[in-house]
């Protein structure tokens, strides 16, 4: 057997899409008659062919938006069929896929859809359903991104939910020295702080509501504690963040790093007080498990998938009420009983994710639809 993956549309490593990609390929499993192929653009052959036992494929094309969807609609099928794949991997499902597959493919959803497809021109959305509709398999990372598929008119029968997984030789508890900063390359972060790490990329992702809540949560107990922005950002989202931020009375103490490596996070998450995460509409929650998986206490929206994957691990909140913000952040700050059960509740739970499980159930699905009649 020999199955393709699809590289396309994971901003070369530097996005969610691609960390995604990065940490399956270590741990797709190693069996002799199985082996597996990346494939996309030449410029992602650095990012990705990480495993040495799975070789990269350019596909010889340029990587702009423009140019992956008609590689996609006009030459995958051709390439498929060439490099004689048993089933192909698309990793970016919701953004990239042919219209037909002359191979088996199954498409990964990481991305919520009906958010994905909001603004989108009709043909778009009429394209990318109809795709969706004739892989073989979807994979949805929560039974959130599941429901929302379904509801958008999905009717393909063979949607699985297979959970991310977490990197545990990175994220797992460990005690910092007691220095007043938290030296995470290239800032030196001063302590106390919580930590709010995702993308300033829709108004859904709420940062608005929780500098306000900060800034309320400052003036009402005076504590030294800063908040700590860590995402790229860009766009109109972006600048009503950094106008919120420049015009709190508190923004000396909100810090927004810009784009920040992943491979720094986990001290970022263990020098911090807690996990703030407000947003409503997360299909994956990975910063929730990671900083679980750490020793941080959470608190986040009783919203999208959080539930889902935090259970009864967190403290919950409604993101459009910032008095419930500003109380999640005050009890975090002082309850020093209340972070210690979260925190270890936090570990206990963060256990069962792992991307050796996930690796494992995406090969089993892979051989499914290879198989499929």
């Amino acid at each position: 057997m020999k199955f393709g993956i699809d590289s396309f549309g994971l901003d070369h490593g530097r996005s969610g899409l691609g960390a995604y990609l990065l940490s399956l390929v270590n741990q797709l499993p190693d069996e002799n008659n199985i082996s597996y192929q990346i494939f996309g653009p030449e410029t992602d052959r650095y990012s990705f062919a990480v495993n040495p036992k799975i070789d990269f494929i350019s596909t010889g094309t340029a990587s702009n938006y423009f140019g992956d969807q008609a590689w996609h609609l006009y030459k995958a099928n051709i390439f498929a069929s060439k490099n004689e794949f048993d089933a192909i991997l698309y990793t970016a499902g919701a953004r990239l896929l042919p219209l037909e597959f002359s191979v088996p493919g199954v498409a990964v959803i990481n991305d919520i859809p009906s958010k994905l497809l909001k603004n989108k021109k009709l043909y778009k959305k009429l394209a990318m359903k109809k795709s969706l509709n004739k892989v073989d398999y979807i994979i949805a990372a929560s039974n959130f991104i599941k429901r929302d598929l379904e509801k958008l008119g999905i009717k393909n029968k063979n949607i699985e939910v297979i959970h991310n997984g977490i990197d545990h030789s990175m994220f797992y508890p460990k005690e910092l020295d007691d220095s007043e900063y938290v030296n995470v390359k290239p800032f030196a972060i001063q302590r106390p702080y919580f930590i709010y790490a995702s993308t300033i990329s829709s108004e859904e992702k709420k940062h608005v509501e929780l500098i306000k809540a900060f800034s309320l949560f400052k003036k009402n107990t005076g504590l030294p504690h800063r908040l700590v922005l860590a995402g790229k950002g860009d766009g109109n989202y972006a600048e009503k963040v950094h106008k919120a931020a420049f015009e709190s009375d508190y923004s000396s103490d909100i810090f927004l790093t810009g784009y920040f490596p992943h491979e720094t996070f986990p001290d970022l998450y263990r020098g911090a007080t807690a996990c703030i995460c407000p947003s409503v509409n997360e299909g994956v929650g990975l910063t929730v498990l990671e900083s679980m998986a750490c020793g941080l206490p959470v608190a986040c929206a009783k919203a999208g998938a959080l539930p889902e994957l935090a259970a009864s691990n967190a403290l919950y909140f409604n993101s459009d009420s910032i008095l419930e913000i500003e109380g999640a952040l005050e009890k975090l700050a002082v309850d020093e009983n209340l972070r210690k059960k979260l925190s270890q509740q936090g570990v206990e739970w963060a256990k069962r994710f792992s991307w050796e499980k996930t690796a494992h159930a995406t090969a089993q699905v892979l051989l499914k639809a290879s198989r499929k009649e």
